[in-house]
């Protein structure tokens, strides 16, 4: 979804405190991401760059995209997080893996504390 219905499915997502956790994250194809935390609704989310026209990502989507459009950025949730507080025990460490890439590192330590979001 792009980032206009991301904010119109859930009100509270508009009126939310929102974390920024950094916009230099990618993962092994050269996708870039930003990843940001709203607070209101406890949702880790990215926004990505289009990806290739065939990828599979590291939250565990693999994704033909014979409809490859490169026309804006996609958001996703990858975790539910309850607390501020919980966010940064489960990607205590993100600085310096944002700035190797980091994207599957990020992904594994959600799946691991049990947060991440079902592929879809």
């Amino acid at each position: 979804m792009n980032i206009d219905q991301f904010y119109e499915e859930d009100p509270r997502r508009r009126a939310s405190a929102e974390i920024e956790l950094g916009h230099d994250w990618a993962d092994s194809h050269g996708v870039s991401y930003e990843l940001n935390y709203v607070e209101d609704t406890g949702e880790l989310y990215v926004m990505q760059e289009p990806p290739p026209r065939e990828w599979i990502d590291p939250f565990g989507g693999i994704h033909p995209n014979l409809d490859h459009d490169d026309s804006g950025l996609l958001v996703r949730v990858v975790a539910h997080i309850p607390t501020v507080d919980q966010l940064h025990q489960v990607i205590e460490g993100w600085q310096e893996q944002m700035l190797s890439g980091g994207v599957e590192w990020l992904a594994e330590r959600l799946r691991a504390a049990g947060v991440a979001t079902a592929a879809s």
